[in-house]
């Protein structure tokens, strides 16, 4: 609950609890709902503007961590030390799994990673909690988020070892859906596992795919992936007419620059990725009723 109240214009306080504005009446305790002559108090329109900044700060704070995990980008430790005095960006990057990397991105050999634990230490040293179960304090420069498919064996021992510790990632790291080409001809140049979902109304599909935090341009829902210096886009059809006509999505395939790829020059994140993109439009498609006619 808030520790702090503010005196409207009314009997009533306004404060906020559980990311909500809320009040209270004079014996202390906090109504149902916000009574209706406080909705448009200026103190009541100030503290929901600031809670609906509050908000967005985080979703875009999420979004930029998962960001550097996806697209395999180098965090400076001189800006970690300065996010971490954020509660915002805290709550993302605690407990995520690191590796000291150079500037460029290149995971640094045989150096020790582990879950972030602080990067406010006065000697500008980052706090990692370590597979040994050891919190050791490293002056490392950059370091890299993991995307889970490049932990390789480590990803289970990581599990294993948050669970074990009571670990809950605010970042969808560890428990990250993954996918691997498996046994795929290398040759191929798309991948139709989820493709032909169709939807009632191409609207709805663009719906889908924006409130999943892709992009759409073009008629193709897509996402970018930066990996091993080379940028990939995952692409997936969803359609270009008008937004209440019937939609399908096509088949998944992968293009750098203007070159769709064979799947053997795709590399696991931006497979694994594509594939959870192509997932997720899949998951929103129009169900028969059981019994209906195709």
């Amino acid at each position: 609950m808030t520790a702090v109240w503010l005196d409207t214009s009314t009997e009533y306080k306004i404060g906020v609890a559980d990311g909500k504005v809320v009040a209270q009446n004079k014996a202390g305790k906090i109504v149902k709902t916000v009574p209706a002559a406080l909705k448009d108090d200026e103190a009541t329109l100030r503290l929901r503007a600031f809670v609906e900044w509050v908000t967005t700060h985080q979703r875009e704070c999420g979004e930029q961590v998962q960001e550097w995990m996806i697209r395999s980008l180098p965090v400076a430790t001189a800006l970690l030390r300065q996010l971490w005095l954020d509660e915002s960006w805290r709550v993302w990057l605690r407990d995520a799994v690191v590796l000291p990397c150079t500037s460029d991105g290149s995971v640094v050999t045989g150096a020790q990673g582990g879950f972030l634990r602080d990067a406010s230490t006065a000697d500008g040293t980052l706090g990692l909690v370590t597979l040994d179960g050891e919190t050791e304090y490293h002056p490392y420069s950059y370091i890299r988020l993991p995307h889970p498919v490049l932990l390789g064996s480590e990803r289970d021992d990581y599990r294993d070892f948050a669970a074990e510790l009571g670990i809950v990632q605010k970042l969808r790291q560890l428990m990250r859906e993954t996918f691997d080409s498996g046994n795929r001809d290398g040759s191929d140049t798309e991948v139709g596992d989820y493709a032909n979902a169709s939807f009632e109304q191409l609207s709805h599909l663009t719906s889908r795919a924006r409130s999943l935090g892709y992009l759409v341009r073009g008629g193709f829902c897509q996402l970018t992936v930066s990996e091993s210096g080379r940028t990939v886009h995952a692409r997936v059809w969803i359609g270009a007419e008008d937004p209440a006509y019937p939609a399908e999505t096509g088949p998944l395939f992968w293009q750098e620059r203007d070159t769709v790829l064979p799947l053997g020059s795709v590399g696991p994140v931006a497979f694994s990725e594509g594939m959870a993109m192509a997932a997720g439009l899949y998951a929103g498609r129009t169900v028969e009723a059981e019994g209906e006619d195709a």
